[in-house]
């Protein structure tokens, strides 16, 4: 079987590898036929040595120039639809439709448009000039970039195709995207529109590159490599902050995703008012995906009493009626297994599910677990570790405070949510939860489940370590993501005329906004 090429300065070659993988079926257990490589050292450094010349390269360049690459890679993504599709649904055992064509897809391209859009605006490095002084400073590019993606996102948080990719070009920088084990093919073929797309633009060779899989050491010198620039990493923690430690190690920054529970907190006032309404958004958003979303709602606050206990009663009925999904590997299936067991042995009981289902797939029974609040807080560290998959965890406090004192000692979290009572009634609980909570999460939700991640420039899609490495950074939200792959350039004294454009007294792109002696504008400054 012909092991798939990997791309290199500009061409497509064979590896010289000699370790290959394959992707599987998660809903058959099947292996699919693509043999890809393991990429050795000697092959990577030529990577980063490629990029490191486009860099030098593109020093200089007009955001238009990257505008035009993304919005043309938008269109060959689009060509090729019927094909990411067809490779996604083998490789994720996500349904066609709606999650990969109608959703995923348009919101990959979406989000390489609207990089391509502040890329070519401009206002993102956020120009800044002080006449008075003669200092000037812009956020310019760092250097090439590697990008990790995930198992989950197989098409919008893709290394050579999602938001890390798209903020990482419209800062000006090469990209090496390092692909994901669970979809290689998915990614090969993004990987083809990616160098048509650079072709058609006339970006340097090394400007895309992709390779599929490298040894743990190897992935750990990559990040460290004197030459690279800036990481991007989305996926589980324990690798995350293997390429987080080698990347320190070096000085080099390093931008991290890595395991949230996002707790929902349900006030009894919102029970009271209406339960089933919020068990029912609960278990579309516990389920979705069969819980493999970043977002998804692993831990559930509750105060005690007769309506918490049919609420989870509720969601048990509904839990134990839907189908369980397909989980994305068997590593997947195992980890989330694990996970259950732990959470047990740390003191919470099984409401339902909690083991495999029959098949030949990758998949588990649809899984609630319940604790008590005193017992939470004994343990919280073990009691709030993620089961990554299709379950989610009750934590029942007998007062106000113990909702309170829940709140306090959560974990950092993309997301923290309360639902509460619709007429004010839970406004004084909420006003002692809310402020903890706000503390603990990026984004702080109310009366609304966290799936679901608009492509906003408001969106903040970060939060605390472990959820993120930074607190500060987003990973979706243009043009706050591109931020994270730009260094700050400050000028003092230099001639204007030596100025990057951005800087100089004439303002020669209108639609950037430049703040000059305290105020922004669009206009000139000096005579």
């Amino acid at each position: 079987m012909e092991t798939q090429p990997v791309l290199i300065n500009g061409e497509w070659t064979t590896s010289t590898g000699s370790q290959t993988f394959q992707g599987v079926n998660p809903a058959t257990g099947e292996t699919l036929a693509p043999l890809f490589p393991v990429s050795p050292w000697d092959e990577i450094e030529s990577a980063i040595i490629a990029a490191a010349e486009a860099s030098k390269a593109m020093r200089g360049w007009p955001g238009e120039r990257f505008a035009a690459f993304l919005e043309a890679y938008a269109n060959e993504i689009e060509a090729r639809a019927d094909a990411l599709v067809e490779a996604a649904h083998a490789e994720t055992g996500y349904p066609e439709s709606p999650r990969l064509r109608d959703g995923e897809l348009p919101r990959t391209t979406n989000q390489l448009r609207q990089a391509a859009n502040h890329a070519r605006e401009g206002s993102w490095a956020q120009p800044t000039i002080d006449t008075a002084t003669g200092i000037s400073s812009m956020f310019g590019p760092i250097g090439p970039v590697t990008v990790f993606g995930p198992n989950n996102f197989p098409f919008a948080f893709n290394s050579i195709a999602g938001g890390d990719f798209a903020a990482a070009v419209a800062a000006g920088n090469p990209v090496i995207a390092k692909g994901h084990s669970s979809h290689p093919e998915t990614t090969r073929i993004f990987g083809e529109a990616a160098d048509a797309a650079a072709k058609a633009t006339d970006m340097p060779a090394g400007f895309v590159q992709l390779i599929y899989r490298t040894s743990h050491s190897d992935g750990c010198r990559l990040v460290s490599h004197p030459l690279m620039g800036a990481i991007g990493y989305t996926g589980g923690r324990s690798a995350g902050l293997t390429i987080k430690e080698a990347a320190d190690k070096a000085g080099k920054p390093v931008y991290l995703e890595l395991s949230s529970i996002n707790p929902v907190f349900v006030l009894p006032g919102a029970l009271a008012e209406r339960s089933a309404e919020i068990a029912e958004e609960f278990k579309g958003s516990c389920l979705m995906g069969t819980g493999q979303f970043c977002t998804n709602p692993g831990l559930v606050v509750l105060k005690a009493g007769d309506a918490a206990e049919t609420f989870i009663d509720q969601v048990k009925q509904q839990f134990e009626a839907a189908p369980a999904g397909v989980l994305l590997s068997e590593g997947v299936q195992r980890g989330f297994l694990s996970g259950i067991t732990a959470i047990q042995e740390a003191g919470a009981t099984l409401v339902t599910g909690g083991t495999s289902t029959e098949g030949d797939g990758f998949s588990c029974a649809n899984t609630l677990l319940l604790v008590s609040g005193s017992a939470f807080l004994k343990d919280p560290e073990a009691l709030q570790a993620e089961a990554f998959g299709n379950s989610s965890l009750f934590v029942v406090a007998e007062s106000d405070e113990e909702l309170v004192q829940i709140a306090e000692c959560l974990e950092g979290n993309l997301t923290g949510c309360i639902y509460s009572q619709t007429t004010g009634e839970d406004d004084g609980l909420y006003d002692l939860v809310a402020p903890a909570l706000r503390q603990k999460v990026g984004r702080l939700l109310n009366d609304k489940m966290p799936t679901g991640v608009a492509v906003s420039p408001a969106m903040n899609h970060g939060g605390p370590f472990p959820s993120t490495g930074h607190p500060v950074f987003t990973s979706v939200g243009i043009p706050a993501a591109i931020h994270r792959f730009s260094m700050l350039q400050c000028y003092d004294n230099v001639r204007p005329g030596r100025l990057p454009a951005a800087l100089q007294p004439k303002n020669s792109n209108p639609a950037q906004w430049r703040y000059i002696d305290g105020m922004y504008t669009q206009g000139d400054y000096g005579a």
